[in-house]
Parts: C-alpha cells; structure tokens; sequence
C-alpha cells in the first residue's frame, strides 16, 4: 500500500473538547486541556498514524466572539488553519447542545468549499433523546460527510473516527518523521506545559489575561536542559495570586510543569519561573510571535 497524508482541520467553540480529541487521536499529549474556555491559543498540528496514513491534526483555537486584539488573532488563527485542510471536522460539546455560537459557525462553514464531518462530544454525559434531537438540527442546517458520536475523555468512538480519518486522507508522501507527534517546538511545548498548569491550579483566580514567555531553553552537557520562563500579568494582584504565600503556589506550579516536561521531553529539566506584571503585555508583538499567533489588527 502506498503513504496517504491529509491535514483535517479540527473547529469548534472553546471547551468542545478539541485539544482533548486531538491527544486522543495522538494516542499521547501534543495539545494543553483545562477546564477553562479558551485554553488553546495558536494552531498546533497533532500528528496521527494508523496503517500507510498519517493525519495531521490541526488543533484551533475554539471560535467565539472576539473583544480584544489577543481574541481576533486566536480566532483569526482557528478559521485560517482550516484553509486548504482536505477535511474540516466541527467538534460540538454534545452536552452543551446548539447554541447562537455553533449557528454562526454553522453559517461559516455553508460558505467553505472543503469537506466537512460533524464529531459530537462528550456523548457519555449527555442523554440519548437530546443527542439525537442535536444531531437532527445540526444536519439540517449543514450537509455533512459523516456524523461520529464520540466521548475524547472516555475515549469511546475515538478509534472509529481515526480510522475513518485514515481512510479519508489522500495518497501522498508523509509530511513528519513517524516517531514526531506535533509541530510544535519543545520552546513552545514548554510554555504551554507551564500555562496549562496555571490553569489547572489557579482556576478561576486568575483571569484569562496571562501567557506564558519561554525566554531561554539551553540543552547542557549532561544531557538535561535548562528553561527559563517568565508568567505575564496584567496587575499587581494577579502577580500575587500566582507567587502564591511566601512563593508556594508558583513553586507548586513549577514542580508540576517540570516533572511533566521531563516526561514529555524525555530528559531532566531544570525550570526556572518568575512572574512579571505588563499591563500590556497583549499588545506585544514579539510574544505573538512567541506563542504562533499572527498580529491582527
């Protein structure tokens, strides 16, 4: 059989599950998932394999109604990585139900000439007479390929929908080693292991409006690397929310991030976090850049 490889554009509302989906997909961690809306910031391409196929998984940023200029850009980067994908997949939280934001969506996608294959979430949790009452709104108001019924958390359904990516993606030469798993550099990766963890431990103490900087990643001689990030926050209160009593919480946040990038990276890590407060850290070109997202106007 010959090499197939095809980029399915993954697009949804923040907390569909997209990141989630993806890793599962992956069979391991490529893309950071928390509780909080909006988690994904830039496009991260997972990388799949099964067979002869490999499907490059892009990972979007959830598509909402954008207020500042760090929204537009990470909505701006959900519908570009969809162009020239040979599929488009609309993950919809299956719990959350149809929404005004998946019909605005919905009336984006009518306009698109790609393919396009509808994948309701967290089906484990949501009962069979709305699943199908969702479904049936859903498919009148857009023509899919194929519906899949998938729980990314519990994994049901996730094996079907590989295989049917697998199957869909057309011949062509594999665009990533076999043993690389995402597109993204071990700089960004790091910065992205750190701000998960923020999320995670801070929850809704702290607002949305933080990002994580890798500022030095340095491989040493005895096989580990050195990183060295700064937290970005807008205030005063918010840098104090993060440090933490006498320096605990960002210690805690630290020694979590660091075992799981020594995981993930496969080496010893040494990581070294310090907080700096930027009211406009936002309007920064140079950490868009960072964090893979184009400057939008």
């Amino acid at each position: 059989m010959s090499e197939r490889c095809g980029l399915i554009a993954v697009v949804g509302a923040p907390n569909a599950g997209k990141s989630t989906l993806v890793n599962a997909l992956v069979g391991q961690k490529v893309a950071i998932v928390s509780p909080k809306a909006q988690t994904t910031r830039t496009r991260l391409m997972g990388v799949a394999i099964l067979g002869e196929a490999q499907i490059l998984l892009l990972d979007t940023p959830g598509i909402f109604q954008p207020k500042r200029r760090l929204d537009r850009a990470m909505v701006a980067a959900a519908w570009g990585g969809a162009q020239d994908a040979d599929l488009i997949a609309l993950v919809v939280d299956a719990k959350t139900g149809f929404s005004s934001r998946i019909e605005d969506m919905l009336d984006t996608l009518k306009s698109r000439s790609e393919p396009k294959i509808l994948v309701l979430n967290k089906v484990d949790v949501t009962p069979k007479e709305e699943l199908l009452n969702l479904t049936v709104r859903l498919t009148e108001r857009l023509d899919f390929e194929h519906i899949f019924m998938v729980s990314a958390t519990t994994g049901d359904g996730v094996a079907d929908l590989k295989a049917a990516l697998a199957a869909r993606v057309p011949d062509g030469p594999w665009h990533f080693p076999e043993d690389q798993v995402s597109d993204g550099t071990d700089r960004m990766l790091a910065a992205e292991v750190t701000r998960e963890q923020l999320y995670l431990q801070l929850h809704a103490e702290l607002p949305y409006a933080s990002a994580v900087e890798t500022e030095k990643y340095e491989e040493r001689k005895d096989g580990s690397v050195a990183i060295h990030q700064q937290i970005l926050v807008g205030r005063d209160t918010q840098r104090a929310i993060v440090l933490g009593k006498g320096g605990s919480r960002i210690r805690q946040i630290g020694e979590a991030s660091r075992i799981q990038l020594s995981e993930l990276l496969g080496r010893k890590v040494h990581l070294f976090l310090h907080v700096k407060v930027n009211p406009k850290w936002e309007e920064d070109r140079g950490l868009y850049r960072e964090i893979g997202l184009d400057w939008v106007e």
